[in-house]
């Protein structure tokens, strides 16, 4: 399940945060500031707090289910279903954490010289050309930094599913960091402390090889 939420929800906010950062790049000056505070603004609120919303929006008879019924769609029990609870906390993990990459995507985006764009320009070259031959590969490092970040965090997500599902339905949200937490409450400190121990040693590991990686683009 803990890899689950990493492998997808890793991409999905990434592509998210550099949307945002791409769109708040390209113009809308006036309202920019205004625009990073509201799309940040999930990042410094409680997760607690989020979290209970979201449950709320997304049980049976919430806000999620009664907008799909205005279209005729009889959507599922989101969080009490073992197909749909992952997910579902993969996007509420994706909304809330998109917020920080925007902000170091469009740090990463304003660092690239304008004549660079100009001279792509001067070429004929269109508006997706210059996104995938030149931004793209300049931003490197810094989708990089954002991809050790995000993972660093998703392979401890904890809060998600302990408030919004309590790790089930049939353990189908029960990530490793709620696993542990399980264990220490049962009182199996050596099995709690074992699962902890290699959480520790896989994140390190994958810190390891993604810094690598960012070394050798900075060369």
């Amino acid at each position: 399940n803990t890899f689950y939420f990493v492998l997808v929800g890793i991409p999905l906010t990434m592509a998210l945060g550099l949307v945002l950062a791409v769109a708040l790049n390209s113009g809308i000056d006036r309202f920019r500031g205004l625009f990073r505070v509201g799309y940040y603004t999930p990042v410094v609120t409680s997760i607690v707090a989020v979290a209970v919303v979201w449950r709320f929006i997304l049980q049976d008879s919430g806000l999620m289910n009664t907008v799909l019924a205005w279209i005729g769609v009889d959507g599922p029990d989101w969080l009490n279903d073992p197909v749909w609870a992952m997910p579902s906390i993969i996007v509420m993990g994706a909304w809330r954490n998109m917020g920080t990459l925007m902000i170091i995507f469009l740090a990463g985006l304003q660092a690239i010289p304008r004549d660079v764009y100009e001279a792509a320009e001067v070429d004929g070259a269109g508006a997706w050309r210059r996104f995938t031959t030149m931004t793209l590969p300049l931003m490197r490092p810094t989708l990089l930094l954002g991809a050790v970040l995000l993972s660093v965090g998703f392979l401890q997500v904890f809060e998600e599913p302990f408030v919004m599902t309590q790790g089930g339905p049939l353990n189908s949200t029960l990530t490793i960091s709620y696993y542990v937490y399980n264990q220490f409450g049962y009182g199996d400190y050596s099995l709690a402390s074992a699962a902890a121990y290699v959480l520790f040693a896989f994140i390190a590991a994958l810190s390891a090889v993604q810094f690598r990686l960012l070394r050798s683009k900075d060369r």
